[in-house]
């Protein structure tokens, strides 16, 4: 079946570790030093183990073995917050936990590849008043930079623009 795909928002991701962790162990300072950490990384990323980092025109390509692999963004905030090692999590999740001082943006000079979080649904339910409710209000409360995005966007610890996964 036909299915209909509808772009909302870029989805960012950051590189960050607790302050604890990081007067145990050090901040990476480029990309290629994550292997010198405890990493705790997501399942479900659609380039699997290999992690494209963009300064400039510069071009890090590395492909990352954690030890803690999960499909939940939650457990890994959790993780970085005890100590455990650097996390790579969805600013979405990443915001609160940044903003509050319980993890610390790692490689803010450097930035991730990212995907679009879309709305995707049959052709043949285009027409359904439910789905076109919950369009509608996808399109009315997440249209242009998240709210999440924007407070570390104001502060820094993120480009205003994604660099897509190509």
């Amino acid at each position: 079946e036909e299915l209909i795909a509808r772009k909302r928002f870029p989805v960012r991701r950051v590189f960050c570790a607790s302050p604890a962790y990081l007067a145990q162990y050090g901040a990476p300072d480029n990309p290629r030093n994550l292997h010198e950490h405890r990493l705790g990384l997501y399942s479900g990323y659609q380039t699997r183990d290999r992690w494209d980092f963009f300064r400039g025109h510069e071009v890090i390509s590395l492909h990352l073995k954690p030890p803690m692999l999960t499909n939940s963004v939650h457990l890994l905030a959790e993780y970085g917050c005890a100590g455990a090692g650097v996390v790579c999590i969805p600013t979405l999740v990443a915001s609160r936990y940044l903003v509050s001082g319980e993890l610390v943006p790692l490689l803010t000079d450097w930035q991730l590849s990212s995907f679009w979080l879309s709305a995707i649904y049959p052709h043949t339910s285009r027409r359904g008043v439910k789905l076109q409710l919950f369009i509608q209000h996808l399109m009315e409360h997440f249209a242009g930079t998240p709210v999440w995005d924007q407070v570390l966007i104001d502060k820094g610890w993120l480009s205003q623009e994604p660099a897509e996964l190509v």
